[in-house]
């Protein structure tokens, strides 16, 4: 971890410019219409500044309101810190030590101290207008940047690295329009926060020291991301912000929005990558993608809003787990299972550190709520059982009570949103033959209508009412497409009605690949809904079971289909014939997903030997499966299928039950969007391609039964 003093060029201070508006950024793409998860995150144009927490609107609000309240609480706490004060004295170190590592004794507390005192002093002066807090905060960074050359320790090193590189650097972007605060000084500044900070932080989100991709929780990442993003704002360096945004829309790690909310469960509630571990570390992680959305939200980014509102989702589970429903006892969530790289095997939520605070909800509260219209209930519940938030020091003396900058009642509460959204974000999904749906609702919703139709244009039936919490809904319609919507009930009266969601409930044929074409390297899909295959490699035609048939040599040979291939999914089917040229381990029939952190696949022969179905959002160690005792036999036609019914995985051979998972959590559609989407190859790079044939490759939507498949088989 001694990478500070590296020859990188210094960055220039920049100016003071208007807010930014908050919308997408040019090449920044949220959710498709089917929750699919897409866009890198690049943007262009110059940076506001101040532009990371805190624009300058934000500190004119600040300004006008800090002497009422709720504003007034939290700014009373901050003026009462000691770390507020113009006696401090900052104690800048050559070499932070954060972790033992048998030598150097540990001196991070100097730092966040030091960084929590620059940025109380910062946000000071900007209410006050008093100077002589912006000259304390100048002299704070000024003297680290004169003196810190490198952070070391153990691991623990990137861990300071990136939760005080991210406060740190948003102390010197208020500071950065101080004309006191002289430009070399600003200049000396940047680069430390470059060299010194943002090196350990890249470094850390390439390798992760060489570890499995999921041995690191995911506040790890998020930290280092946060860091990222807040030094190129500051270094005004667009290559470092969209890292961070790119990492955080489509990153490998557990830091990732699609691994940190690790569970979408019905009513948006998103378990947190860290439920089973403890709530000390699960809080935290909603504090630093708070931080994360905040930051980009005022260069113009909406990381907020990404993939149909996802931190949402993980902020509210987290929120309601850690509160007190009534008495002593908590809320109770729902939970699935966690495991990783180092078998944790987490088969419960952990209420060690339960009801754990942290001056982060005003945060989320006000974005969702009074900027968004929409409704957040647990963590409205939390940021107004917790006002006035404090800061650095109002919440233990060691690093977890400066795990975050805080004051966020002052820096964060808006005046209440005029009216609330209508809702929004419908999703219906058709587990177990019935029609699931989940949304968000509006902040002034007291209750809620699901209404349904046959058609896209209604005539619209009233199916349910006064839905209050969680906002989801089953119902029971019988096979047939059908389509939703869902109003509000508000003080003032109904809301319009959300977006339109479709839910086809039965079998019904999703790619169809009858693989008869012979020649060319197109797949056609008879199922008219698109999902062509592409031949790659030297993959080439034979005979098949019908007609012909695709022809993988098992060295280069796959077919490849459309991305996104299975957001649609919940129940499904999978139903293919197989011949299998040679016998060989962990060989693919297929592999849908986006890497080896999240996928679902058949083999014909595991390395137990039989053949397995999995399904994964966590990698190898979290995969749901269901194996059979023998692999396919070999040099013969098979018929190999593979069903999910609700948690009822079944895999068929031959058209017999060959294995089942009773307890299978997870549908295709939570992979969210997958880009390698393979017949005959694996995720794995190491894993042999398939030597053999296919033929009659079919999705369905819903499970085949048994005799679905018999009927099937004999088609053929």
């Amino acid at each position: 971890m001694s990478l500070g003093a590296l020859a990188l060029a210094g960055c220039g201070a920049g100016g003071a410019e208007g807010p930014a508006a908050s919308l997408l950024s040019s090449g920044t793409t949220g959710a498709t219409a089917t929750g699919t998860m897409s866009g890198t995150g690049a943007s262009t144009g110059p940076f506001v500044h101040p532009g990371l927490l805190h624009t300058q609107a934000d500190f004119d609000r600040m300004t006008a309101k800090y002497t009422t309240s709720p504003w007034s609480g939290s700014w009373n706490i901050l003026i009462n810190n000691s770390h507020a004060s113009l006696t401090y004295t900052p104690h800048p170190q050559t070499i932070v030590y954060r972790g033992y590592d048998g030598t150097h004794a540990e001196n991070y507390s100097t730092l966040f101290n030091d960084v929590a005192a620059a940025y109380a002093c910062a946000v000071r002066w900007k209410i006050s207008g008093d100077i002589n807090y912006a000259n304390k905060a100048v002299q704070i960074m000024n003297a680290w940047s004169s003196t810190l050359t490198s952070i070391q320790g153990t691991t623990d090193a990137a861990l300071a690295a990136g939760i005080y590189g991210y406060e740190f650097a948003n102390a010197g972007e208020i500071m950065r329009t101080y004309t006191g605060w002289a430009a070399a000084d600003i200049t000396s500044f940047q680069n430390m926060m470059r060299n010194v900070f943002y090196s350990i932080n890249h470094d850390f989100l390439i390798r992760h020291n060489g570890t499995d991709i999921t041995h690191y929780w995911a506040n790890w990442d998020l930290c280092q991301m946060a860091s990222i993003l807040a030094i190129g704002v500051l270094c005004d360096d667009r290559t470092l912000f969209d890292e961070a945004v790119t990492y955080f829309q489509a990153g490998a790690g557990n830091g990732a929005v699609a691994q940190a909310v690790y569970y979408i469960h019905p009513g948006f509630l998103g378990q947190w990558q860290e439920s089973g571990r403890d709530q000390g570390h699960n809080t935290l992680g909603i504090a630093l993608m708070g931080a994360i959305c905040e930051m980009a939200w005022n260069q113009g980014v909406d990381l907020y809003g990404y993939d149909n509102n996802r931190f949402l989702m993980g902020a509210e589970y987290v929120a309601k787990a850690n509160l007190i429903q009534s008495g002593t006892t908590y809320y109770t969530v729902p939970y699935v299972k966690y495991n990783n790289a180092d078998n944790v095997n987490q088969a419960v939520f952990s209420t060690n550190s339960q009801g754990n605070v942290r001056p982060c909800w005003a945060l989320v509260y006000n974005h969702y709520v009074n900027r968004k219209g929409l409704a957040a209930p647990y963590s409205k519940m939390f940021a107004l059982q917790i006002q006035p938030e404090g800061g650095g020091g109002n919440y233990g003396p060691n690093s977890g009570g400066y795990d975050q900058l805080g004051y966020g009642t002052l820096t964060c509460t808006r005046d209440p949103i005029g009216a609330g959204v209508a809702p929004s974000g419908l999703k219906a999904r058709a587990p177990a033959g019935k029609v699931e749906l989940s949304w968000w609702g509006s902040a002034y919703g007291t209750s809620y209508n699901v209404k349904r139709a046959t058609s896209t244009s209604g005539p619209w039936t009233t199916i349910a009412s006064g839905i209050t919490d969680l906002l989801t809904y089953t119902d029971d319609p019988g096979t047939g497409t059908w389509y939703y919507v869902v109003s509000a009930m508000t003080p003032v009266g109904e809301t319009a009605d959300s977006n339109r969601a479709t839910a086809k409930v039965g079998k019904t044929l999703h790619t169809y690949l009858a693989c008869n074409e012979g020649t060319g390297t197109a797949v056609s899909d008879a199922s008219g809904q698109g999902h062509a295959g592409t031949l790659n490699g030297s993959a080439a035609w034979g005979t098949g079971k019908s007609g012909s048939a695709l022809a993988l040599n098992g060295s280069t040979d796959y077919v490849s289909l459309p991305a996104n291939l299975v957001t649609d999914l919940t129940d499904f089917t999978v139903a293919c014939w197989v011949y299998w040229n040679a016998s060989r381990t962990w060989e693919r029939i297929f592999d849908f997903g986006s890497g080896t952190g999240r996928y679902m696949f058949l083999t014909p022969r595991s390395g137990s030997g039989g053949a397995r179905f999995a399904i994964t959002v966590d990698g190898g160690h979290g995969e749901q499966a269901v194996s059979s005792t023998a692999a396919l036999p070999t040099a013969q036609w098979v018929h190999v299928a593979v069903t999910l019914s609700g948690q009822t995985a079944t895999l068929y051979v031959n058209g017999a039950v060959a294995g089942s998972n009773n307890a299978e959590f997870l549908p295709p559609w939570q992979l969210g969007g997958t880009s390698q989407n393979w017949i005959g190859r694996s995720q794995y790079s190491g894993d042999p391609y398939f030597n053999g044939k296919i033929d009659e490759f079919r999705i369905y939507r819903g499970a085949l039964s048994a005799a679905d498949i018999a009927a099937l088989i004999a088609s053929s």
